[in-house]
């Protein structure tokens, strides 16, 4: 007896909840896409619902209801299946539609420009409308893993904020940021101010499809690794990291390696650098100070360097890196600041000569160029 009724209570339960406890904030015509790779629509939020239908990244689902049952928001959806399936599923599977259009949004800011760089998320991580930890600008949450592409990046003075940005939509974690004596001892030195010291950077990123319905949003640097090609990351100096990379050979389809880190074949790069110690202009600081063009020689199998900025000196940049042509005939572009502080946008032209690659810098290159301070 006492069996049958505590499966009675279950029942009544589930019937409650298929009646609706939730806000009623959503209209007939809300949707939700789901965005982990597969979820379950389930009979009510209780621990011992049953599963109804499982769902995968991508499809659309009509969102009826939304209740908050433990501190976990639930939404109650219909599915477009053949039996309309109704039930309950858990808010972090799902983006909601008003909360994609935002993601569009941002997409449609760089839908005419290339990628800059490539990365991989550390840690599950939120993805956010503005580079800024506002609790309110929460996207949704990319899992621990997601690769993605680069558009632009932010400096933003450092805060007292956790490493690991997981917060709950609508809540902001207490972070902690102790100093470090061998820092403090170093600015009253004299010496630079280094520029993760100074600064945190958020990243506009690109997602694809196979890993988010939205498209695009911020992400808090502190967990962002910048995925550079394996080919030329031995490139890279202990002093000079690369902030961009882009092929140079002939209509390559992936221009920066987004989830390809270790199997793309060698190729021709413009890579554009920058040193770690802080250098504002007018309180701005520069996206990259150095720039580096490598080829592959196919029968040597080996790089060679085809044009560098001055040894000895440093550029003052801002991005985007734009890379134009066809086949072996490109060009890339970059901004850079002239020694009156004007910002300029220059242009070399890379063509081949026999079996090399070469390339034709502005003629007043010289003068964007400034000795570097011993």
């Amino acid at each position: 007896m006492r069996k049958r009724g505590f499966i009675l209570i279950l029942l009544a339960f589930a019937a409650i909840s298929q009646l609706g406890c939730g806000s009623g904030v959503f209209g007939a015509n809300d949707t939700a896409t789901v965005i982990a790779k597969t979820a379950q629509i389930r009979t009510s939020y209780a621990v011992v619902a049953a599963d109804l239908l499982e769902v995968k990244r991508g499809d659309r689902l009509e969102v009826v209801d939304d209740f908050e049952y433990e501190k976990v928001l639930w939404y109650r959806v219909r599915a477009f299946d053949e039996a309309s399936t109704e039930g309950w599923i858990e808010a972090q599977n799902v983006i909601t539609s008003a909360t994609l259009e935002k993601s569009k949004a941002l997409a449609e800011e760089f839908q005419n420009q290339s990628p800059q760089a490539a990365g991989i998320i550390r840690s599950a991580s939120n993805l956010r409308s503005a580079p800024d930890m506002n609790p309110e600008n929460v996207l949704f949450k990319l899992a621990n893993g997601s690769t993605f592409e680069i558009m632009a990046w932010k400096f933003v003075p450092k805060q007292e904020v956790p490493d690991v940005d997981d917060a709950p939509r609508g809540v902001q974690k207490k972070g902690k940021r102790s100093k470090n004596d061998e820092i403090e001892a170093a600015k009253e030195e004299g010496e630079p101010e280094k520029l993760d010291e100074k600064y945190d950077i958020w990243y506009q990123v690109k997602l694809d499809p196979s890993v988010s319905p939205a498209p695009a949003g911020w992400l808090f640097g502190r967990q962002v690794e910048l995925q550079v090609p394996s080919d030329i990351v031995f490139f890279q100096q202990n002093n000079r990291k690369f902030v961009t990379w882009q092929r140079l050979d002939a209509d390559s389809a992936n221009k920066v390696g987004s989830g390809d880190k270790q199997g793309m074949a060698p190729g021709n790069w413009v890579i554009l650098a920058r040193s770690g110690f802080s250098k504002p202009v007018d309180g701005i600081e520069p996206d990259f100070d150095s720039i580096l063009v490598l080829a592959f020689d196919k029968y040597d199998q080996s790089y060679y360097t085809v044009w560098r900025s001055t040894p000895n000196t440093e550029v003052w940049g801002r991005l985007p890196l734009k890379v134009d042509g066809k086949g072996d005939n490109k060009t890339f572009t970059v901004t850079l600041r002239n020694a009156s502080g004007q910002m300029d946008e220059k242009r070399f032209i890379v063509f081949r000569d026999k079996n090399r690659l070469r390339v034709t810098p502005p003629e007043d290159i010289a003068q964007y160029e400034t000795k570097i301070k011993p």
